[in-house]
């Protein structure tokens, strides 16, 4: 599907540090980023050292410790598949075609999830869902710290909770409660962050879609060109220097799937936005492609993100919403969650009538 006139119309600008990644290691395998920090793109070394080892429990991108109390990967897995029950009994119902969704995304994307996925569940827990939480630990903290100091705790047995709200009920005891909401927020957040980026993200790179262009494919692509976890650590550890000799024994290695998503080596044409590329790969075994993590220990969330996004997705597009004309520039700061900040979504005429 070739760019429309108005995609090309659209600039995406990366925060300094990003576009300096780009510009000057696009298509280098292993190269030096800091004096204790090597960056890996190329396809074949990071198979390897992303297989050379688990993700200790500081390097997950979710599940590190919580409050200075580790989560073991039973309960990270036991939580992410409640979460992922919530999210599916979710869609099981038609979603609301009065929700207005125009307005500045991911944001309105995002609120729009919370509601639909987890608006049974009490105010206590659906203020972790804020974005402005994301400004400050302390900030969080603190509004975790009301939360569970407050009467009126949930029961497990109330009407309406989710999954996750009821495992949330169970905890006793003030310490038990700042735990068990932080678990709601680590579960719950990255869901409605990342599959509402994720839709911002595509929206900004590729509408209006060909109306036989899949869901799928475009989520795919986005994924590509804008991957939301655009950087996988792993400490220094003994098992790294065997693989390169450039990498050294103190050298934390930081694998970067912004760049080998890009690299003119892996993909035809890759700084263009093509979702018709996806009707001959497989993303689970395409060189340099991984939007959720290696082969060896993929993100455990990625089964329910990538429906959710074409869920939302398929929803915006039947919605009559586009990208606001007027806006021809979209920032992407550096952020954890890579995305575009404010992809700005407004009705045409037509839907307007």
């Amino acid at each position: 599907m070739p760019s429309s006139s108005a995609t090309r119309t659209r600039t995406t600008v990366f925060a300094p540090r990003l576009a300096a990644l780009i510009s000057g290691h696009l298509g280098q395998d292993v190269f030096r980023l800091e004096p204790d920090t090597i960056g890996v793109a190329g396809p074949e070394i990071t198979d390897r050292v992303l297989a050379a080892r688990r993700a200790t429990e500081s390097e997950r991108p979710t599940f590190k410790p919580l409050h200075g109390r580790s989560i073991t990967r039973a309960e990270a897995s036991s939580v992410t598949r409640t979460v992922a029950n919530d999210v599916r009994r979710a869609l099981t119902g038609p979603l609301p075609e009065t929700v207005d969704l125009s307005g500045s995304w991911p944001l309105a994307g995002h609120l729009f999830l919370r509601d639909i996925v987890l608006g049974g569940d009490p105010y206590r827990l659906r203020m972790l869902m804020s974005r402005y939480l994301e400004l400050t630990p302390k900030l969080t903290w603190t509004v975790i710290g009301m939360g569970a100091a407050l009467p009126g705790w949930p029961r497990p047995g109330d009407e309406g909770l989710t999954g996750l709200a009821a495992r949330t009920a169970e905890a006793t005891g003030y310490q038990e409660r700042r735990y068990a909401m932080g678990m709601y927020r680590r579960a719950a957040a990255p869901v409605c962050f990342t599959v509402s980026t994720l839709v911002a993200n595509a929206l900004w790179l590729g509408a209006p879609f060909d109306d036989a262009t899949p869901n799928r494919n475009i989520i795919l692509e986005s994924l590509r060109l804008l991957p939301p976890s655009w950087n996988i650590l792993r400490n220094a550890s003994p098992e790294y220097p065997a693989i390169d000799e450039r990498i050294d024994a103190g050298d934390d290695v930081l694998v970067l799937p912004l760049l080998s998503h890009r690299d003119p080596g892996l993909w035809d044409d890759p700084e263009s936005f093509r979702p018709e590329r996806w009707d001959d790969l497989d993303p689970d075994n395409t060189p340099g492609y991984l939007p959720f993590g290696h082969s060896s220990e993929r993100c455990w969330g990625r089964h329910m993100v990538t429906p959710l996004a074409e869920l939302l997705l398929d929803h915006v597009r039947r919605s009559g919403l586009v990208v606001d004309p007027e806006q021809s520039t979209g920032k992407v700061p550096l952020l954890g969650l890579l995305g575009v900040e404010d992809v700005r979504m407004v009705r045409t005429a037509r839907a307007r009538g």
